[in-house]
């Protein structure tokens, strides 16, 4: 069995087969090797290249390694160059670069740092050739000849479509000017931006207004919500020889309504009855009661039953203007449009009851309604709807606290909300 001794390496001998590394000891700013890179076409190794200093200028003792420096070489058909992308790369790869140069004598490795150029090439045939003009449709018809030639079946069939579906710019030359001349003819008696406003206005589903009115009260006059005849059949009489606010509320056509409820106890808390506010809060009751009762106004005897207190002229008006007759029969019904028409002359009343600022929470609860459909309607009648400051506060008397409650608020000149254009889904 040998002995451990002469397994044992000796230290001499490994130390003399090691190479150690040191860095250059040259200035940094002389001249020294450039790491070269060629993506596609490699030079003959008798190529010779050159390195010139872009910025003369710059001062001498600069780091080579960080100078503006451009290389090139020229072989027997081929020219490189320094590509302009070589310093963006080199900044951007976040590293550098170092060569090293083993001495065998020494075996010793010194490191210098370079810099990397990317060498691009040109042919010097083709040096003083302009490029080709390629217009998109023969860019287009090339790129289909080669899906045809190379493409799936999916491919080939898009490409086919594609060729089908294709207008033929030549033949329509021809008949350009009639399709013009067509257009201006057929176009000549659309209407004007300003007469299309107008006609949209007057299709509102809304009381006949003014729309150039000074005063919000112009804007909705009485006698085109409520006829002469029958404003002249509602009768306060009664009201007056009442003694309570209950009782007052159980004569009204419908007593539900909290905000008519509300407006009868302020008409009568006040001094002077005002006989004309009063009569206008008895019509907007009744339109409450003909709302409730939609449902029965074909059988105008129990119509009339329910709602006895309803003088006779108010309710023929209001289902004359308030019903439509269904097709090809005598039978009358509330439509959508209808109820609508409905709700808008009510509102218009009520913004007249309240000075033109209308608490849309209360209605909205006494219809059952959500309260953005209700905030829609008075919206359609020209209302904003915000809160009051404390002036406006101040000037309709109402209390601080009811500046946290959004009201439809009538502004003159008054300004109906345009139809949205709808986007096209792509």
């Amino acid at each position: 069995m040998a002995s451990s001794s002469s397994k044992k390496r000796k230290r001499g001998a490994d130390d003399a087969h090691k190479a150690s590394l040191k860095i250059s000891s040259q200035p940094v700013s002389q001249l020294g090797p450039v790491l070269a890179s060629f993506p596609a076409l490699h030079p003959p190794e008798s190529t010779a290249f050159q390195c010139w200093s872009r910025d003369e200028k710059k001062n001498s003792d600069e780091p080579f390694v960080n100078r503006r420096t451009f290389v090139g070489g020229e072989a027997d058909a081929v020219e490189f160059s320094t590509s302009h992308d070589s310093e963006l790369q080199q900044s951007a790869a976040g590293c550098s670069y170092l060569i090293g140069v083993h001495d065998k004598r020494t075996n010793t490795t010194t490191l210098r740092p370079a810099p990397l150029h990317i060498l691009v090439r040109q042919v010097k045939a083709l040096k003083n050739l302009a490029p080709m003009q390629i217009s998109s449709e023969d860019r287009m018809h090339m790129r289909n000849q080669l899906g045809e030639t190379f493409g799936t079946k999916r491919a080939k069939a898009a490409i086919r479509a594609q060729e089908r579906n294709r207008v033929d710019v030549d033949a329509m030359r021809g008949v350009a000017s009639h399709l013009q001349d067509t257009i201006q003819e057929n176009t000549g008696s659309l209407p004007t931006r300003e007469e299309a406003k107008a006609s949209a206005d007057s299709n509102r589903l809304i009381p006949p207004h003014d729309a150039n009115a000074q005063r919000p009260d112009d804007v909705y006059a009485i006698h085109d919500i409520i006829p002469d005849n029958e404003l002249n059949a509602l009768s306060v009489s009664a009201f007056k020889a009442a003694e309570t606010d209950l009782q007052r509320v159980a004569l009204l056509p419908y007593s539900k309504s909290h905000w008519v409820n509300q407006h009868l106890r302020l008409l009568f808390s006040a001094p002077k009855l005002k006989k004309s506010e009063m009569k206008i809060l008895l019509y907007i009751s009744s339109m409450f009661a003909f709302k409730t009762a939609q449902r029965i106004v074909s059988d105008k005897e129990a119509l009339q039953k329910r709602l006895s207190s309803v003088p006779g002229p108010v309710l023929d008006g209001l289902l004359s203007r308030f019903t439509e007759s269904a097709r090809n029969t005598s039978v009358v019904q509330v439509t959508t449009q209808s109820e609508t028409m409905l709700l808008t002359y009510m509102f218009a009343l009520c913004l007249r009851l309240d000075d033109y600022a209308t608490d849309t929470t209360l209605i909205a609860h006494d219809l059952s309604m959500p309260v953005t459909n209700v905030n829609t309607l008075f919206k359609s009648l020209g209302c904003k709807v915000e809160k009051l400051g404390p002036t406006e506060l101040k000037w309709l008397g109402l209390p601080d606290t009811a500046g946290q409650t959004k009201r439809a608020i009538l502004k003159v000149p008054v300004e109906f909300p345009q139809a949205r254009n709808k986007r096209t889904r792509r």
